[in-house]
């Protein structure tokens, strides 16, 4: 790593509690995609090259899913914190896990349920981190101040000091900014902030939001960027999980369209992060496509059709039909009402018919 470089730390020590579910928090899928693999694209989108994922006491099971697929360009390694003790004590954790000690380099911190976040938001975070030259510097949103608010603390010359939480409604209504818990810090200065940090007095558990005060008390910078709320949004339960994935389909299918692909109505049309669509592909409405699925130039695929880790080739059409684990030759017309099982091979050309069922 060269000196000064950004590497990344986050905090997956959720267990699937929230969402009622036995499965890890950070592993729950939203278009076709672990909820911690989104983060890490982010973080290689935005050019970081080494991340450290702290995981709970479930990270043998977190590890080998994100690892099945693992982000590209990205550096990762996963490390236990045994019992919850604040994620202070997690990042503590997490900085063992890095190749090199660099003073001069950065730690981008963040969590693992964000899915929402992109490449070019923490990009902005790290560069306006770079121009400032601050210790660190933390993420905001501008909202009104309400009771359980965290907001930072600034002080008459308007320099950020650190973060508390508003526990009266004496101010309520008042805008601040209030970080959305993601934090770039100073590498050499991060491990001897979070060891004079103080146990919250409510859970006995050391909090990263009490690093920017223990820096700006010991004399050095802290600086905020304004961010918006939409994109840091956190998945703490099922209704919010279903919105996330709301708002990534949108941008699958945004993705796609301005590459060449025609859908009817995106509304209706569910296609996979982990799907491949050639040029002038037509989506007809109601096409679920998941899994490795691979659609071949010039295919018409609907409508009512759902395709898992399926591949057809060009210029076929696909009528009203499912298929798993299936290969669709070229100029192929299957369905409609085909059922395509697991292992089906449908000969370049071949026209099925109606209710055609692969083996029978």
């Amino acid at each position: 790593m060269a000196k000064g470089d950004v590497s990344a730390l986050v905090i997956a020590t959720a267990s699937g509690a929230p969402l009622v579910s036995e499965r890890p928090k950070p592993i729950h899928v939203l278009c076709g995609r672990p909820m911690l693999s989104w983060v890490l694209n982010a973080v290689s989108d935005s050019g970081v090259s080494e991340a450290v994922v702290v995981t709970g006491p479930d990270g043998d099971w977190i590890a080998k899913r994100i690892m099945d697929t693992p982000p590209s360009d990205l550096t990762t390694r996963f490390l236990e914190q045994p019992r919850s003790r604040g994620n202070a004590e997690a990042a503590l954790i997490g900085m063992s896990g890095f190749d090199e000690f660099d003073d001069e380099g950065d730690v981008l911190i963040l969590p693992a349920d964000m899915p929402l976040l992109t490449g070019d938001v923490l990009q902005e975070v790290l560069t306006v981190h770079r121009q400032t030259g601050s210790a660190c510097t933390i993420a905001c949103t501008r909202q009104p101040r309400r009771s359980g608010t965290p907001y930072v603390l600034r002080d008459r010359h308007g320099n950020a000091i650190g973060v508390t939480v508003s526990n009266d409604d004496g101010e309520a209504g008042n805008p601040v900014d209030s970080p959305v818990g993601v934090m770039v810090v100073r590498r050499g200065l991060l491990a001897p902030a979070i060891r004079r940090t103080m146990p919250d007095p409510a859970t006995g558990r050391h909090l990263l939001r009490d690093v920017p005060g223990v820096l700006a008390d010991s004399g050095h910078a802290v600086a905020t960027v304004a961010v918006l709320a939409e994109l840091f949004e956190e998945v703490d339960n099922r209704i919010q999980l279903a919105a996330a994935e709301a708002v990534l389909r949108n941008r699958i299918n945004h993705f796609w369209m301005a590459r060449g692909v025609t859908m009817i109505d995106p509304s209706r049309t569910i296609v996979d992060a982990t799907v491949t669509l050639s040029t002038d592909v037509t989506l007809f409405p109601g096409v679920s496509l998941s899994g490795s699925t691979a659609i071949g130039e010039g295919c018409d695929i609907g409508p009512d059709t759902h395709l898992d880790h399926c591949t057809v080739g060009p210029r076929s059409v696909v009528r009203s039909s499912t298929g798993q684990l299936a290969a669709i030759g070229e100029q192929c017309i299957v369905g409609p009402f085909a059922a395509l099982s697991p292992g089906a091979q449908v000969s370049d050309r071949t026209v099925t018919g109606p209710f055609y069922a692969s083996g029978a």
